[in-house]
């Protein structure tokens, strides 16, 4: 109501304003004709300027900005423009009127850098600027996190082991989206914004992580992937993410994403179909007599026939391995008695092979004890 309120005595200064000073003289308005005919500009002059205030409130800050530095630069090149151009210059017989060309010069180049400066100004950033002075920084380097590996949480120990090199990059948006989910009245989502919250406190703690805040936004964008999206397009930079819907359409749309689930499946140890392996049977499976194990990095074992073997450790033979996009799961079976006897063998090769290799350098660091002493007595 207040802002209402202002408008409507804007409108009325430009109204009193134009009719007190009459900026519209014709010599053919007199009377109450010039009154109206100067009250009718006071009004399309408020109208233009209100018009004006309310495109500028929904423009961001960096167009503003970049807009009054354009007009600034423009209106200084008019100025060189003009003071370089001598007085009764004639160009093939046409004089030119610096009084004339001067107000002309001046409103097309404050135009021009207006224009050009509010363009310019929607791609500009401050830590790309920053990032300008600092030694060996690469804009190819940056990496933008998603909400949903902030939340995950893994990035903080890969970043903390030295691996991520350059600088991470977190979107203002994407941390309005992480505030959303840690003032959820949900307690489950509620947790799992603080957990992200304090993911996003312990990276920037954290001395082997460079970390920055990005107030790049797109206002014409709802969609918060959509928006990181963009954001890498613009910066050229690549999106750190769990999401796999964000991961193809980021594909498709040219730009390059690393998926923390990736990693942790390249990392889990390769096991083939034959090999053996000692795992603890944990619960029941789905099928009938099935058994299910888990190993240290959480990676599923179903064995044949180990329901009465829930509670212990059993060897197995891996029959068959099958990769999903949560990752890998094993198959596996008890060894028959051949197998058992083979498996005894190995074990009993791998035991000596060991002990071999620690008594090896024992001898040999005994065997060079006496000729250090031999050779001290010489």
């Amino acid at each position: 109501m207040g802002l209402i309120v202002l408008r409507c005595i804007l409108l009325i200064l430009c109204s009193i304003a134009a009719v007190a000073f009459k900026p519209l003289a014709p010599q053919f308005l007199v009377g109450p004709a010039l009154v109206v005919a100067n009250l009718l500009l006071g009004i399309a002059l408020g109208a233009v300027g209100l018009a004006a205030e309310w495109y500028l409130r929904r423009a961001p800050f960096r167009v503003l900005v970049g807009g009054v530095s354009g007009l600034i630069l423009g209106a200084a090149v008019a100025r060189v423009v003009m003071d370089a151009v001598p007085p009764g210059l004639v160009i093939r017989g046409w004089p030119l009127a610096p009084d004339l060309m001067r107000p002309i010069v001046y409103l097309l180049m404050a135009l021009v850098g207006l224009l050009i400066g509010g363009h310019k100004g929607n791609n500009f950033r401050a830590d790309r600027l920053l990032s300008a002075f600092r030694p060996g920084e690469d804009r190819r380097s940056c990496k933008i996190l998603d909400t949903s590996v902030i939340i995950d949480g893994r990035i903080a120990d890969i970043g903390e082991t030295g691996f991520l090199d350059g600088l991470l990059v977190i979107p203002q948006f994407v941390l309005r989206e992480l505030q959303y989910v840690a003032d959820s009245a949900d307690p489950l989502k509620r947790n799992r914004g603080r957990k992200g919250l304090d993911i996003l406190q312990r990276l920037k703690k954290s001395p082997q992580v460079n970390v920055t805040i990005s107030d790049a936004d797109f206002p014409a964008v709802r969609d918060v992937d959509q928006k990181l999206i963009e954001l890498a397009r613009q910066m050229g930079a690549k999106i750190i993410t769990n999401d796999f819907n964000l991961n193809k359409v980021a594909q498709l749309r040219g730009v390059e994403v690393l998926n923390i689930n990736d990693l942790a499946n390249s990392l889990k140890p390769v096991v083939l179909p034959g090999e053996t392996m000692k795992v603890f049977i944990l619960k029941e499976g789905k099928e009938s007599n099935q058994g299910v194990a888990y190993l240290d990095d959480g990676t599923m074992v179903v064995v044949d026939n180990a329901r009465k073997m829930i509670g212990k450790n059993a060897d197995i033979i891996v029959t068959s391995v099958l990769q999903t996009t949560a990752g890998k799961m094993f198959f596996g079976r008890f060894p028959n008695e051949l197998e058992k006897g083979q498996m005894k063998r190995s074990g009993r090769e791998r035991d000596l092979r060991e002990a071999k290799e620690a008594r090896e350098p024992r001898d040999a660091r005994e065997g060079r004890e006496p000729e250090e002493k031999q050779a001290e007595e010489s």
